[in-house]
């Protein structure tokens, strides 16, 4: 009967937006957009100039906001507009910052937010400037309707996600909880895929793997290049590095990545969909994890704790034998992992006594995946439905979010994100890549998105 309700209350939703002028909203939305992406927020003080904008759109609403910092350059944002207390509020969120460019590689500049061939350019256009004006935005429209909500509705704009998440959710959760404490939480990491021009279906990520740094050392005697030694510790980090790079760990599903990987063996093209369910018969799984690991890596990286070697330092001079040299690798953890079990592991791959492990402190949490069954999930799968016509399917990310500190907190996080095209991954235009892009229709489809799922999830609702 819930279910019902809530569908019930999205599919009253076009009905709803005849009253808006969502032409004006659309173009508004756009104009906040374009300016969020033309701040350059790589590093300080780009962070507080966003802040300051988003303060300036949000205050002349009438929305109170409070800046918060760990440090004065880099602010986070809080604002809130209250319901009524009949459930716990709904926080939704975006960060600020964004990651270093190289200039010389843009073909558009990186802070212009140009337009071009229906696409805009710019750092931040996919990461996450997009949520960061979709959460502004909605928050501006629920005052400006006069929303009445069962919900508090707190929206944050949080600091240092890329990098750096001590002076932003780390710091928000350690000094200010109560100002962002909520039932549930929309941030990103999930999204619309499209390929070929047509939209496919739609993720919402409801776990992630955690990062847990490993180091290689490899010892052995220093000496004259003319002579090589067989105890060369670069010949023996490159051996060990080679097998973890090549190492195919023990594959496990949890509740997120079995329905996953099941939904794609039915929405997939053929010949894809083949490999997602030979992932479930024993006698083929191992061809079709190769077949990810050379072709989807993404997918590959959530069948199990990946490891990706990302740095190599070693020697000092040509011709001079170095006593010592490091490999620095990235491992990311399956949530439930027995992470000691698997360091273990990864000695007996290495299986050279003149490497060591050694392991790092824990930076982030793990969390067990969210539940897909309810009202909170359901809200945000017909709200995808609403706005793009597709299947949801739940998403385990690969990568680190600031969920990852508000879920051991007891907060519900769910990851949604924009339409993407799919083959912008390769083509150089995906986020963090020198021609970061998104598409003019998915900043207005993503608005629409998260608007449906924010009012629905609060219970919005609106005077005649």
């Amino acid at each position: 009967m819930r279910r019902f309700l809530t569908l019930l209350a999205l599919a009253a939703l076009p009905a709803l937006a005849q009253q808006f002028d969502w032409a004006k909203f659309n173009a508004e939305g756009m104009k906040h957009f374009e300016n969020l992406v033309k701040i350059d927020s790589t590093a300080p003080p780009g962070e507080a100039k966003v802040a300051e904008y988003v303060k300036g759109v949000l205050e002349a609403e009438g929305i109170p906001v409070t800046l918060v910092a760990k440090e004065p350059t880099r602010p986070n944002l809080i604002a809130r507009i209250k319901g009524n207390g009949a459930k716990k509020p709904l926080l939704i969120m975006g960060h600020s910052d964004t990651v270093k460019i190289d200039a010389a590689k843009w073909t558009l500049p990186p802070f212009s937010a140009a337009h071009k061939d229906g696409y805009i350019y710019g750092r931040g256009t996919l990461d996450d400037k997009t949520n960061l004006f979709a959460a502004m935005m909605t928050m501006v429209m629920l005052k400006r309707t006069g929303a009445v909500t069962d919900r508090d509705v707190i929206f944050v704009s949080e600091a240092g996600e890329e990098g750096n998440s001590a002076i932003g959710i780390g710091y928000l959760v350690s000094d200010h909880f109560p100002e962002i404490e909520a039932e549930a939480c929309l941030a990103e990491g999930g999204g619309v895929i499209r390929r070929n021009g047509k939209v496919r279906w739609a993720t919402v990520q409801t776990v992630e793997k955690y990062p847990a740094r490993v180091q290689l050392v490899a010892k052995g005697p220093s000496g004259h290049g003319s002579r090589p030694l067989r105890g060369n510790a670069i010949a023996h980090l490159s051996g060990a590095v080679e097998k973890l790079a090549y190492w195919d760990p023990p594959m496990r599903f949890n509740d997120t990545t079995r329905t996953y990987f099941e939904k794609l063996a039915q929405l997939g093209d053929p010949e894809e969909a083949a490999h997602f369910r030979d992932l479930f018969i024993p006698g083929k799984a191992a061809a079709a994890r190769e077949y990810l690991a050379q072709n989807e890596p993404g997918l590959y990286s959530m069948l199990h704790t990946s490891i990706s070697p990302n740095m190599i330092q070693g020697g000092f001079q040509a011709n001079v034998i170095p006593s010592e040299a490091t490999a620095s690798l990235d491992v990311r953890v399956l949530p439930d992992e027995d992470l000691a079990a698997f360091h273990e592991l990864m000695r007996q791959v290495i299986n050279d006594p003149a490497v060591e492990l050694v392991t790092a402190q824990r930076t982030r949490p793990g969390a067990a995946p969210m539940s897909t069954t309810s009202d909170i999930y359901k809200s945000i799968e017909a709200a995808f439905q609403t706005a793009y016509g597709v299947p949801t399917l739940p998403y385990m990310g690969t990568g680190a979010t600031d969920m990852s500190q508000l879920r051991p907190k007891g907060v519900q996080c769910y990851g949604v994100g924009a339409m993407r095209d799919d083959e912008d991954i390769l083509q150089g235009f995906g986020a963090h890549s020198d021609q970061e892009r998104i598409s003019e229709e998915a900043v207005e489809k993503h608005l629409r998105f998260f608007w449906s799922a924010v009012t629905s999830i609060s219970g919005a609702q609106f005077k005649k």
